[in-house]
């Protein structure tokens, strides 16, 4: 049984964070040891990070920060288990998908004050579209320190020897959509190697397949978060040529093939821009190329992470200076490298083009630029826990090749429905 199973609403997790926000003042001690969960171990980011806390520890040396990564698939279990055994860490990580239950539950330190009192902070930088998840009341509880577009990385090496058409190729002709794309895929595919891998979602993490079916103009349920919209016609489509690729064309790797597009292994893979760290300085020849259109035509998607601070903890106003030196403008600019930034200032190509070199001004004004202006992010809501788990179990049953697709997508909005009503 999943850990998350005992969370079966929003005053469930509630009743795990409440105790944070009710477990006395802040102490002083001579040293503080700051902790800070992430879910990347890449030592690209690591690097940064460290480099991050040193120059907050020169003028705090009583104050040291480690970075504690958790593994992606379970990070927000693993982090909510900490809580509830006693151990939060003073700050973390937290997906878009789970903002909603953080932000509500009282656990987070407000920021908003401490930030507009931090000189040269210059929090009206910072868009209000991307401090809209992390948000309530006109407090900021969570700073949106990623906001970054999925796009598609292409192996052109992979491709060209396939006798395919690469993603540039065919956004010279205009016909970069969703067919073209699993066609080159399925083209590398039938010559030996793998075809399009949706990067983290190994047939569980269902909701980074938004990267896939928002091309169809579906999603997982509607905008005010009471109604599944898995069974609509959007989605029956937008699933069934995710199966058709998968089980019929064999353009996408099927369930438990572990494919690694960075390792040379697959012709493409959706994933967000921060992933250009894994690329290999001597690899293969790469590109990196906006989602493709969809039968609902052009589209973007935006995964966001905000970093909160965890409230009326013994270290938490250190924790809450630190976020805001993390998050600076000098700093933002330093970590827009891997994680594009919510500063306006940022938001254009000759400052990102400063901070990534691997990236070109034009990947990054038609990748980068133009996916977080005109993205939506994943669909998020409170109890996603619960909801996360129950449409997974449900989507057990598509990963066969003879699946019913609308029979399968009409039983996660049978299992949902119940929760997305409370």
């Amino acid at each position: 049984m999943s850990k998350f199973a005992y969370l079966k609403n929003t005053a469930a997790l509630a009743a795990i964070l409440l105790p944070l926000a009710a477990s006395g003042t802040a102490w002083a001690q001579d040293a503080v040891n700051l902790r800070m969960t992430i879910w990347s171990a890449n030592e690209a980011h690591l690097a940064l990070f460290n480099e991050i806390a040193a120059g907050f520890t020169e003028t705090h040396p009583n104050v040291s920060v480690t970075f504690e990564p958790l593994p992606f698939e379970n990070y927000t279990t693993t982090l909510t288990t900490q809580i509830a055994g006693g151990n939060a860490p003073d700050l973390a990580w937290i997906f878009e998908t789970s903002a909603a239950d953080f932000v509500t539950s009282n656990a987070l330190a407000p920021l908003t004050d401490a930030f507009g009192a931090t000189d040269g902070y210059e929090l009206d930088d910072v868009t209000e579209s991307a401090t809209a998840l992390w948000t309530r009341e006109g407090q900021l509880y969570a700073y949106p320190f990623s906001t970054s577009p999925f796009a598609v990385f292409s192996n052109n090496d992979l491709i060209t020897a396939a006798g395919a058409r690469t993603p540039a190729e065919l956004i010279e002709a205009g016909e970069w959509n969703w067919d073209n794309a699993l066609a080159t895929a399925k083209a590398v595919a039938d010559a030996g190697n793998e075809g399009l891998v949706i990067r983290d979602f190994n047939y569980q993490t269902w909701q980074n397949l938004t990267s896939f079916w928002r091309g169809w103009g579906a999603d997982s349920w509607s905008a005010d978060g009471k109604t599944c919209t898995f069974a609509d016609q959007p989605m029956i489509d937008a699933m069934t040529a995710f199966h058709n690729a998968v089980f019929v064309d064999g353009s996408i790797p099927g369930p438990g093939e572990n494919v690694d597009f960075f390792a040379g292994d697959a012709a493409m893979t959706v994933t967000q821009i921060s992933r250009a760290s894994l690329l290999p300085q001597d690899g293969f020849d790469w590109d990196l190329v906006p989602l493709p259109e969809g039968p609902a035509g052009s589209y973007s998607v935006v995964g966001q992470a905000g970093v909160g601070v965890f409230a009326n903890r013994p270290n938490t106003e250190t924790a809450v200076e630190f976020l805001a030196y993390m998050t600076n403008p000098e700093n933002s600019q330093k970590l827009a490298q891997f994680f594009p930034p919510a500063r306006a200032s940022l938001l254009n190509t000759e400052t990102l083009s400063a901070t990534n070199p691997l990236l070109t001004p034009e990947q990054i004004e038609t990748v980068v630029v133009n996916g977080i202006t005109n993205g939506q992010v994943i669909a998020g809501r409170t109890n996603f826990a619960q909801i996360q788990q129950s449409v997974r179990a449900a989507l057990d049953a598509l990963w066969v090749a003879d699946a019913d697709v609308p029979a399968v997508l009409g039983n996660v909005c049978t299992s949902i429905n119940p929760l997305l009503m409370r």
